[in-house]
């Protein structure tokens, strides 16, 4: 691998660098969606201008276009471009481009693909039984079956709070969106008091409901008031947990070895669990106290009168302030690389916030659209910010612009970034749908076995040495590089093709850009030193360029 150390830079190294101020160019017109687009649109890039202005900085540079197709295709579908894509984008009006590549990527079926593994990670987490199974399955087709359809994200919440049925299959009574509170219910009440408590705590579902669509954490108010946020009380959660206490579970689950067995599994309310509709809790000072259904803050209600409590939930859930906020801020975090307001899923009074006014408006334009997340992601994506390069300048350099966004953040890949990146660059196309996932599944196995919290919450996951050297020794990735007639470097061996030009198609098929005339003097200087022929000089530099920081990081 003596290419390792040629190549000249790195994301790593551009965002530390530092361009000098120049204006800023306009964002791609957007061509799609509702005519909310431009109008939504320019709100953003308004209220962003104005904190640029405000804190007396210039944003960077616009991103090119090699940057800006690799850049949405990893946040849109999840891997980077092709190099068909790549020419294809560059066929459009330069104008209008961007957004029309926007709107492609959200026509395509590794749209919902995607989207369904991020929200089967955001629901079922990456640890325990309902990570990697036959649950995990059913509910990722369950999910991609929704972002297919762009069903309105607060009928998809709902869905999720108030499914019952069976948690795998296809008949009638099947409903995988089950699986989502079946996977998180905690421990079960003693055998004597379920009568009375319900069958199952459901503690950690009730932190998830409130942590991933309201962004606010309650976990820890399961045993005291929030030591930061006033307004929490440890009655808010267990209030919210009385709303769940009719929960019946039909069916056991199998223990880890037996994971993929099959064994269905069935969601219910049972209205003779908690009738009376009180739970009580111990304070600290061993004081026991008793609470009714309440939803943060609000009054009691009268259980009598709700026909069903997840259902009354779900609506609550949906009404209350933050619902529309939290998914905008876990979008532009996913985009942008940090939330408006940080940390992403914790809404509190020390939450960082920069542009509070940004955050309320596109969370009240959400819900005055229709929840539409598809419209959600033009909005974002044909922001001026969103356009912008990583590349920092002397105004904007330093940690504490990072929240002012007037320069695109580094991205480390997900395992499933990576993963879907890899099987495109070095793919040959005639490999199976059954021999992928099986492929996927041993990759995602091995790096992510040891990612997650004692709570089950996912956990960002970085690029690492320990990662890039697990790649170079990858018997199937150096397989991929080496087939003589039909890998990356056979492809690009076409008849007529120079040196240069394979250079070339091997950094769009990698980097989805071309190489510089820098980079490309460098390889073919380093190539004399070979005692092998071109073929094995191409494929150590394929190796070198899906090693480096520019292929592993979203920049």
């Amino acid at each position: 691998m003596a290419l390792v150390g040629i190549l000249v830079v790195t994301p790593t190294q551009s965002a530390r660098a530092v361009d000098p101020p120049r204006a800023t160019l306009a964002a791609p017109t957007p061509v799609a969606g509702g005519s909310n687009v431009a109008e939504v649109v320019k709100m953003i890039d308004d209220k962003l201008e104005a904190g640029w202005k405000e804190n007396k900085l210039t944003a960077s540079r616009q991103a090119d276009d090699y940057e800006f197709i690799r850049r949405a295709s990893l946040d849109i579908i999840g891997r980077i471009a092709t190099h068909e894509e790549i020419i294809r984008f560059e066929k459009d009006p330069k104008e209008t481009r961007r957004a029309q590549l926007i709107d492609r990527l959200l026509q395509s079926e590794e749209y919902a693909n995607n989207w369904a593994t991020l929200w089967s990670n955001w629901l079922l987490t990456r640890s325990g039984l309902f990570t990697r199974s036959n649950y995990h399955d059913s509910m990722v087709w369950w999910l991609e079956d929704q972002f297919a359809m762009n069903r309105p994200y607060h009928e998809f919440v709902k869905d999720l709070i108030t499914a019952k049925g069976k948690n795998i299959g296809k008949d009638k009574d099947a409903n995988p969106a089950t699986n989502f509170i079946l996977a998180h219910l905690g421990e079960a009440v003693p055998q004597a008091d379920q009568v009375k408590e319900g069958h199952f705590q459901m503690v950690p579902i009730t932190a998830r409901i409130t942590r991933l669509f309201l962004g606010i954490q309650t976990q820890c108010t399961q045993c005291h008031d929030h030591p930061f946020d006033a307004k929490l009380k440890q009655k808010d959660f267990w209030g919210v947990n009385v709303f769940l206490r009719q929960v019946e579970r039909k069916g056991t689950p199998p223990n880890m070895r037996q994971m993929q067995a099959g064994m269905t599994l069935e969601l219910q309310d049972n209205a003779s669990l908690n009738q009376d509709g009180l739970i009580s809790y111990e304070k600290r000072n061993g004081v026991f106290m008793v609470t009714k259904p309440v939803f943060l803050g609000g009054g009691s209600i009268d259980v009598s009168k709700i026909k069903n409590r997840r259902e009354e939930l779900a609506g609550l859930l949906i009404e209350h302030e933050n619902f529309p906020k939290a998914m905008v801020n876990r979008m532009w975090a996913h985009f942008m690389g940090k939330g408006l307001s940080n940390p992403v899923d914790d809404f509190t009074e020390q939450s960082q916030c920069a542009y509070p006014d940004l955050l309320d408006e596109l969370g009240k334009e959400f819900k005055h659209y229709g929840y539409n997340q598809k419209d959600l992601i033009r909005w974002i994506c044909n922001s001026k910010a969103y356009n912008l390069s990583s590349v920092a300048n002397k105004s904007n350099d330093k940690p504490e612009a990072e929240v002012l966004f007037s320069r695109m953040l580094l991205k480390s890949m997900s395992p499933e970034q990576l993963f879907e990146s890899l099987y495109i660059a070095t793919s040959d196309g005639t490999g199976t749908k059954d021999a992928k996932r099986d492929q996927k599944d041993k990759w995602l196995n091995a790096l992510i076995a040891n990612f997650g919290d004692d709570e089950g919450n996912e956990t960002n996951f970085n690029g690492t040495v320990v990662q890039a050297l697990m790649m170079m020794n990858g018997q199937e990735i150096n397989d991929a590089i080496s087939k003589p007639n039909s890998g990356p470097v056979a492809k690009v061996s076409r008849k007529g093709a120079t040196p240069k030009s394979m250079i070339h198609d091997l950094y769009m098929a990698a980097l989805n850009r071309p190489p510089t005339d820098k980079e490309v003097a460098k390889i073919q200087d380093a190539f004399k030193k070979y005692r092998d022929g071109l073929p094995s000089q191409l494929q150590d530099l394929y190796w070198a360029l899906l090693n480096s920081n520019e292929f592993l990081l979203n920049h």
